[in-house]
């Protein structure tokens, strides 16, 4: 039975939840999600010193080998997703033993946030590679994402860590840009602030199967 009032407040709960929720602490949403603690970066810790003069000489490796070559992509925003294995295997150079990072079953999970863990002392760290533009690295342009997951690959309280290269075009290859890399940033991201934003989905079932709320209009082959 149509029940206006009920629906009035359906709606009002339906547009309160599609307020994006603005400024969460990084730390804190890890925790509420994982149940592990983003540890802080500590300048005054030796063990801490030490990661961050290894990831420097692993940003200066990286950074060499991607240059020898370049890194051939239709795209900037892919350029990333090459820039991991150079930095890997930078870090293992220097004894970091970095790997993909697992989730709670215990298997690697390429895809999501973080990229890597690697080791110092026998205590993990995580790692986020990354690539910027240095035209646009004062905008407001998303960059960073992390999704809720049941294999999340966060396990460990640990410091958690970005090394992002600033890249630029040199030279094409077909109809492909060569990319470079001229600087390097490491950030520690534990007071990093969040931004939520929902969204609604579905999928290929409820999507095409006719039983679930669409409508099959029509449908045919092709010769």
């Amino acid at each position: 039975m149509n029940n206006p009032e009920y629906t009035e407040k359906l709606e009002n709960i339906i547009k309160q939840m599609l307020r994006p929720l603005k400024d969460i602490p990084f730390t804190l949403t890890i925790e509420a999600m994982t149940g592990k603690k983003v540890i802080a970066f500590d300048f005054l810790k030796d063990e801490h010193k030490d990661v961050l003069e290894l990831l420097k000489q692993a940003a200066l490796q990286a950074g060499t080998e991607i240059n020898k070559t370049g890194i051939v992509r239709s795209r900037p925003n892919e350029v990333g997703n090459d820039i991991e294995n150079f930095i890997k295997n930078a870090l293992n150079s220097l004894g970091l033993n970095a790997d993909i990072p697992t989730g709670p079953s215990g298997n690697k999970k390429a895809v999501g946030y973080p990229d890597i863990i690697f080791r110092h002392q026998n205590n993990p760290y995580y790692l986020e590679c990354k690539t910027y533009n240095i035209k646009n690295i004062n905008t407001t342009f998303r960059s960073f994402y992390l999704s809720p997951s049941d294999e999340f690959k966060v396990i460990h309280d640990a410091p958690h860590l970005v090394l992002s290269f600033e890249i630029y075009v040199d030279g094409e290859s077909g109809n492909k840009n060569i990319y470079k890399c001229k600087h390097y940033k490491i950030l520690s991201i534990e007071a990093l602030s969040l931004d939520v934003k929902y969204e609604f989905n579905s999928d290929n079932k409820r999507l095409y199967s006719g039983k679930d709320g669409t409508i099959i209009l029509a449908e045919g082959k092709v010769e």
